[in-house]
């Protein structure tokens, strides 16, 4: 058997792997021409923890931690308003235990797929239900399997599943990486700012720090302009706001950033002929919901799983067994994104009121409500033999 499958980032190869596992032969195309070893930060909860234990990785995974110890939300002069340590466990805390970068994730997951090919800086520009596939480069075949695993705004998705099923949350994010100074620290330093602004700071394990910058706006197509026009934008939005801010803004000319759109993929269906979606392109949670990642992991390793199992039926059995997870995971806390971003001063102060009162052993209860729905999925076992490497 043999798949196909558009995506480098986590779930393409996670999907690869178990694939692997079981007797198929598999390709990823990555339309970028470079692997991303670096990103922001992610983390691996629950069912996803399970995951990583089955492949053998989770040493692995634990070992790459970005060292991040906590989370503090701060005012802008720095003064910390409330404190929250990073979990123990599986499932626990703003911090999980299995912290990482998303680069090193998919470098990882890329590593222990030795018999997968990896094609880059190419694309699958045309499709067909029955998997005759079309590359840009003007290879191709026909395949037994083809996924799209390349994000919320996959471009393989768009060639067979027609409409737009991002649903748009109305914030934007710009990521990037700054060199670590003596004032920075193993937290994870969050400034709520007003005006539905947000500014962070994280630490990792790569001799740098991790900065955000977000913001909602009820103007769409941000994402989409160029990266002169984003830099003006995000000067603009954050000129006034204290404490790290003014380094990270003065960092946007000579440091490459990533900027986003954050929303959610709602789909109906995730399969159509041979043709499958897999991770964000099949349902994206946001990271607000703080579970994408164990998503794509949870989500490959079912798709895998059902496919090898009984090819006839795999695809909806996978939609059978995967979607109730992922509707749970896709419910934002109440209020979100508008809850950490509030628009006024007193909305900050009763934002940073109740913060505080989550930090405390009363406010405990409260904390974890907010908990992503991590470990409300019991893994299948699957019994099919796997291949010995």
């Amino acid at each position: 058997m043999d798949a196909l499958i558009s995506g480098a980032g986590i779930a393409g190869p996670a999907l690869a792997y178990w694939l692997d596992r079981y007797g198929w032969t598999t390709t990823v195309v990555e339309r970028a021409s470079t692997t991303r070893d670096e990103g922001q930060n992610v983390d691996v909860r629950g069912a996803a923890r399970e995951v990583l234990r089955r492949m053998g990785l989770e040493e692995t995974v634990l070992a790459a931690h970005t060292g991040e110890t906590g989370t503090e939300f701060v005012a802008s002069d720095g003064r910390v308003v409330a404190a929250f340590p990073a979990g123990e466990g599986d499932t626990a805390g703003g911090t999980a235990e299995a912290e990482i970068l998303r680069g090193e994730l998919s470098r990882i997951l890329r590593e222990h797929t030795p018999h997968t090919e990896y094609v880059l800086g190419d694309r699958i520009a045309a499709v067909t239900e029955d998997g005759e596939v079309e590359l840009a480069s003007g290879g191709g075949g026909r395949y037994d399997l083809v996924v799209a695993a390349d994000g919320l705004r996959s471009s393989t998705r768009a060639l067979l599943f027609p409409g737009d099923p991002v649903r748009e949350l109305g914030m934007y994010v710009a990521y990037l990486a700054l060199p670590r100074t003596a004032t920075d620290t193993t937290q994870w330093r969050w400034l709520t700012a007003g005006r539905r602004r947000n500014v962070w700071l994280r630490p990792d394990n790569l001799g740098s720090v991790r900065a955000g910058l977000a913001f909602l706006s009820d103007v769409r197509g941000l994402a989409e302009l160029d990266r002169a026009a984003q830099t003006t934008i995000l000067r603009r939005t954050f000129a006034d706001v204290g404490w790290e801010t003014p380094r990270i803004l003065d960092a946007l000319d000579d440091t490459p950033f990533y900027f986003e759109a954050v929303g959610q993929t709602r789909l109906p269906y995730w399969s159509r002929g041979r043709v499958a979606l897999a991770g964000d392109a099949a349902h994206c949670a946001s990271p607000i919901s703080g579970m994408s990642t164990s998503l794509a992991l949870v989500g490959a390793y079912v798709l895998a799983g059902e496919v090898s199992a009984d090819p006839g039926h795999g695809l909806r059995r996978y939609e059978e067994v995967l979607r109730p997870y992922v509707e749970r995971a896709q419910k934002l806390p109440p209020g979100a994104p508008g809850l950490l971003n509030p628009r006024t001063r007193v909305g900050t102060a009763v934002l940073r009121a109740g913060l505080r009162v989550a930090s405390t052993a009363v406010g405990l209860g409260l904390d974890r409500v907010f908990s992503p729905p991590a470990d409300s999925f019991a893994l299948p076992d699957y019994a099919i033999r796997a291949r010995a490497w």
